[in-house]
């Protein structure tokens, strides 16, 4: 990973090129990937969403959400401050377990794709919780809950078995290199967290997000020739490409990542 040109809140998402485009505003949240040691390595809780939500519904999801005003007042109106006291209230909300927010470690942000018509600015943290805490679920909102190990749940989703978003999918990639929660932390806190602005695009039958690097990220079209650093739908699972990426642009994972 590259370091980030700017300060995570000062960095904007790429224009559209269609001008008729009506771009929502994205609303600040965050999400915390909570993390223990397992007998196969480095696991990470997921939580199935209700099929009945509006915004990602049936999808395997890390706890968290948009941000609340008293998660703002706790703050002081500091936007860090007030991401990590929101992940972890929601963590506890959905989950039943509370990272504490000083022990979190920032290691994405990502903003919407200007074309949806629900958008977030999604502070991306990771923090330990103990091995043997117990999972409480609502039933409601959370439907279901797993400890996975991370490998085990690239390669679900990769097998069509595992529901995920990008941002999901591309965070568990990214992650799976550690062996354990201490060195995941010890790493990340070494280096700057990477700002993340899919675009979403379409062409050739196919549906897929491109980030930066890839040839068509900054025209907005799909179809150029040259390198590609995207994520394809394929039958309902995504597969993650990064092929010819020239090392002066920031990745996600790939050749230039320890």
């Amino acid at each position: 990973m590259q370091p980030k040109e700017e300060p995570l809140a000062q960095r904007k998402a790429p224009e559209s090129s269609d001008g008729d485009l009506k771009v929502v505003p994205a609303r600040p949240a965050s999400t915390v990937v909570l993390l223990r040691d397992g007998p196969e390595g480095l696991e990470t809780l997921l939580l199935k969403r209700n099929k009945a939500l509006l915004f990602a519904g049936g999808y395997w999801v890390f706890p968290g959400g948009a941000l609340e005003a008293s998660d703002w007042e706790q703050a002081g109106g500091d936007e860090e401050r007030a991401t990590r006291i929101a992940a972890a209230r929601e963590a506890e909300e959905e989950s039943g377990l509370k990272p504490a927010p000083d022990a979190m470690v920032l290691i994405s942000h990502w903003t919407t794709p200007v074309v949806e018509p629900k958008r977030f600015s999604t502070w991306i943290y990771a923090a330990p919780v103990a091995a043997h805490a117990q999972v409480t679920i609502d039933g409601s909102e959370i439907h279901a809950s797993r400890w996975l190990p991370v490998a085990q749940a690239v390669r679900e989703h990769d097998a069509g078995e595992l529901g995920v978003l990008p941002p999901t999918y591309i965070t568990l990639c990214d992650i799976a290199r550690y062996a354990s929660v201490e060195e995941l932390l010890r790493v990340e806190r070494s280096r700057p967290p990477q700002a993340v602005f899919p675009r979403f695009c379409h062409g050739n039958g196919e549906v897929f997000v491109m980030f930066r690097g890839d040839a068509g990220y900054e025209s907005g079209d799909g179809n150029r020739d040259g390198a590609r650093h995207r994520a394809v739908l394929e039958d309902k699972r995504w597969r993650y490409v990064y092929e010819g990426v020239d090392a002066e642009f920031p990745c996600l994972i790939g050749p230039e990542s320890p």
